[in-house]
């Protein structure tokens, strides 16, 4: 179980919360990237859904936890930036859904493109990325690309990259760091270490603790993950008290089921619409739903009958 155990503030205003070594990271990128396929390729099974058309096979994200490579891994798949069959309210709420359900926050964001030319649409991808979680979030992030094999004899996706200049700048912003794999060709090519799935993954779970370790163990988290993340703990408490049987891993996931559903209770007490919502949590207006859940954190002396009566009253569901 992740259990928080220090808080403190840094001088960029971010928040950095210690954790347990189980690292939660969440997959980025556009419609048929391929980001179930680098998640299944991470895990060296086939845990998530795979489309095999244009149109995004993920239209919820997906949290899977495994061991690799003596690694404890929590990976979080999302629905694809610029999926047509998903209004664009709709995949916000989602990925809202799927970084609160993450909370405090993830260690690192995984950013999948594809080995081939960058567009506009790849562009805004990134831009996306920017406006929904600040610049911040190249600081925890690393770029994955998908479809190896159209890398030329000899090439290394550094050398890919090296001949855009956006792409060039955006591995740049994520560290200098990125890694290329490809899921239906380079599962048993001995050969060539560098063309090998195997020694891909390891390279990036390797950044990926470089990541951590440069922001000093902690996650990319924001003043609503933390007050979200505050709920679950005592939603914990609570369910540890009244059901001693439970494991912690038990009570954890069902602390977060059960505090998952603030997002309606939020909207419909606080009266905000969804985009302010999104806002909030993408660090554009905190303040405002911050004291709303600080109104809503359970205490010791009543408050938690009237905050289960509420949920009772919202629906279940996305």
């Amino acid at each position: 179980m992740d259990v928080v155990k220090q808080l403190h503030s840094v001088s960029d205003g971010l928040f950095f919360l210690s954790v347990s070594d189980t690292k939660r990271i969440v997959i980025l990128g556009k419609t048929g990237a391929g980001k179930s396929s680098v998640a299944n390729t991470i895990f060296g099974k086939e845990l998530f859904k795979i489309g095999d058309t244009a149109s995004s096979e993920t239209r919820e994200c997906q949290a899977e936890t495994k061991s690799v490579n003596g690694r404890r891994i929590t990976l979080i798949d999302t629905p694809g930036f610029f999926d047509t069959d998903i209004p664009e309210e709709e995949l916000k709420a989602e990925i809202v859904r799927c970084i609160t359900e993450c909370a405090p926050g993830p260690h690192a964001f995984l950013i999948v493109l594809k080995v081939e030319r960058f567009t506009k649409q790849e562009q805004d991808v990134i831009t996306r990325i920017s406006q929904y979680f600040s610049e911040e979030v190249f600081k925890y992030a690393t770029a994955v690309f998908t479809h190896g094999d159209q890398l030329s004899d000899g090439q290394t996706i550094m050398d890919f990259v090296r001949k855009n200049k956006s792409l060039s700048d955006l591995v740049e912003k994520c560290g200098g760091s990125c890694h290329v794999i490809d899921n239906k060709n380079w599962e048993n090519d001995e050969q060539d270490e560098y063309r090998s799935n195997k020694f891909q993954v390891e390279e990036l779970l390797k950044t990926i603790d470089e990541i951590t370790e440069a922001n000093r163990g902690g996650c990319y988290t924001n003043e609503m993950l933390q007050a979200w993340e505050k709920l679950i703990q005592q939603e914990e408490e609570h369910i540890r008290k009244s059901s001693p049987n439970m494991s912690e891993e038990e009570i954890r996931g069902q602390a977060r089921l059960n505090t998952s559903r603030l997002i309606k209770i939020l909207i419909r007490l606080a009266g905000i619409t969804t985009g302010a919502l999104l806002g909030a949590l993408f660090g554009v207006v905190v303040s405002a739903v911050v004291v709303v859940l600080q109104q809503l954190e359970l205490t010791q002396h009543g408050t938690r009958a009237q905050h289960r009566q509420v949920m009772m009253e919202v629906p279940s569901g996305n």
